[in-house]
């Protein structure tokens, strides 16, 4: 090999380094700003409830500002038009139960928990379904549009993957609904379904791992250059 192929060998080795270094850095900026963000959703769940955001607010609702804030509201159960999404819990296979709120101004989507395969007919837990005005609290989640992975909400079937606000509202033929649902806190309902307070708030944190890697290549990288560099003709 050349003199001058091992130097653009070389110089390809450290731009590939440089950029490999970036990566890095990247990740470790992904970093800070995840435990950022877990700290936020931290506060947001262990603060005190606030009123569930009305239609003023629907335009500015995000995940990045609202996702897991605790929010209360109050209004009378659409038990009759409930959705049952399929779900995966430390309880096991089963349903969340997912009932319109009507409220004196919007409807809003209330996963009011899970039910096992057993309870899946509203007459199983006929005890949980409360008549009149209730008080709800839970957090506040985004919706979960389209379905879950590989497989899609069929609303013409009835059967439903993900809490897609929007698509259930539809289906169900509800008035001007928040587009957001809550997932109910754990106070226990007659007969002990459905089952609330089951959010599961998780935020894997791969990224020092990540960061690690890329680095590590990145040093592969500068002393691959050295050695090509070092080479005699």
């Amino acid at each position: 090999m050349t003199r001058t192929r091992r130097a653009g060998f070389a110089a390809a080795a450290l731009i590939a380094a440089m950029l490999l270094a970036g990566l890095g850095v990247w990740q470790v900026e992904r970093r800070a700003w995840k435990h950022e963000l877990v700290a936020a959703v931290d506060a947001r769940i262990h603060a005190a409830s606030v009123e569930a955001p009305g239609p003023d607010a629907w335009l500015r609702i995000n995940a990045k500002d609202d996702a897991y804030r605790r929010v209360t509201a109050t209004g009378v159960f659409r038990h009759d038009r409930e959705t049952l999404v399929q779900a995966v819990t430390e309880r096991g296979a089963g349903f969340w139960v997912v009932t319109p709120l009507e409220t004196p101004d919007f409807t809003l989507l209330v996963n009011r928990g899970f039910v096992p395969r057993g309870r899946r007919s509203a007459r199983s837990r006929a005890a949980g379904n409360v008549a009149g005005s209730v008080a709800v609290t839970g957090l506040l989640r985004v919706t979960e549009p389209e379905g879950a992975f590989l497989r899609a909400n069929d609303p013409a079937a009835d059967r439903w993957f993900s809490r897609d606000v929007a698509a259930i509202a539809r289906a169900r033929g509800l008035g001007p609904t928040a587009p957001y649902f809550v997932d109910a806190d754990a106070s226990p309902n007659p007969g002990g379904y459905p089952v609330g307070g089951l959010t599961v708030v998780r935020f894997p944190d791969n990224h020092l791992v990540y960061a690690l890697t890329w680095f590590a290549l990145a040093a592969l990288s500068v002393f691959f250059a050295w050695r090509l560099w070092r080479i005699r003709e």
